[in-house]
């Protein structure tokens, strides 16, 4: 496709060459002609003035295709700049993505509790989530991120200083397959916390698709820097 597009390009320079050159023959010629005329140069004068205009055609045939030389790859430069800079764009949208510093939306689990859970116990949920490979969680409106403190006794959770109240919801996005079964497999959390709070009930739904929120939290570290 590149040879394709050249092709043109480099028709187009040479055939504005060929007009410039013959407007300068033209010129040349008459202005000769109005001097002593072309009927009083020696057939031996017309070859070299000949010759040297072929001359002169061929130094600039060769310098337009010197300069398209040198366009190609700073075209190609320009092409390749582009693609990383749209890359690099790319990966840092989903690097704040996961992070939690923007919104994200995809497939995964709904998780409704209902009845008295103790902190501990939606910490081992969330832990078992994560293993489960969650790529972002959410406590209600609160997403899960590193510094993400969940705090309280059984009917009295808090997620980030936010109060949770009975029912409430943690969404996960992650293969939807993958977390029911890690979830509610033989023995695992949700058989865990069923015998270990009876009042509470647990209902894990596969969901097409979750919309989580960003973190509110400030999440620049205060102590640590970026190595370069």
């Amino acid at each position: 496709m590149r040879a394709t597009l050249r092709a043109p390009r480099s028709q187009l320079a040479v055939s504005i060459v060929a007009f410039i050159l013959g407007v300068l023959i033209v010129v040349q010629l008459r202005s000769q002609a109005g001097d002593n005329g072309l009927a009083q140069r020696s057939a031996q004068d017309l070859t070299l003035l000949v010759a040297n205009l072929n001359t002169r055609n061929d130094q600039l045939r060769t310098e337009v295709d010197s300069l398209e030389r040198q366009l190609q790859p700073l075209e190609l430069g320009g092409r390749s700049g582009t693609s990383s800079l749209i890359q690099i764009r790319e990966d840092l949208a989903r690097v704040r993505a996961w992070a939690g510093l923007d919104p994200v939306a995809g497939r995964g689990v709904a998780i409704t509790i209902s009845g008295p859970i103790a902190g501990p116990a939606l910490e081992d949920l969330i832990n078992e989530l994560r293993n489960a490979g969650a790529e972002a969680i959410a406590i209600e409106d609160v997403r899960v991120v590193g510094a993400t403190v969940v705090f309280g006794s059984a009917g009295g959770l808090s997620v980030d200083d936010t109060a949770l109240h009975n029912p409430f919801l943690v969404r996960a996005i992650g293969n939807p397959e993958s977390l029911v079964g890690s979830l509610t497999r033989i023995g695992g959390i949700v058989a865990q916390l069923a015998a270990t709070y009876p009042d509470a009930a647990v209902n894990v739904e596969a969901i097409d698709r979750l919309v989580l929120p960003a973190t509110t939290r400030d999440l620049s570290p205060s102590h640590g820097r970026p190595r370069l």
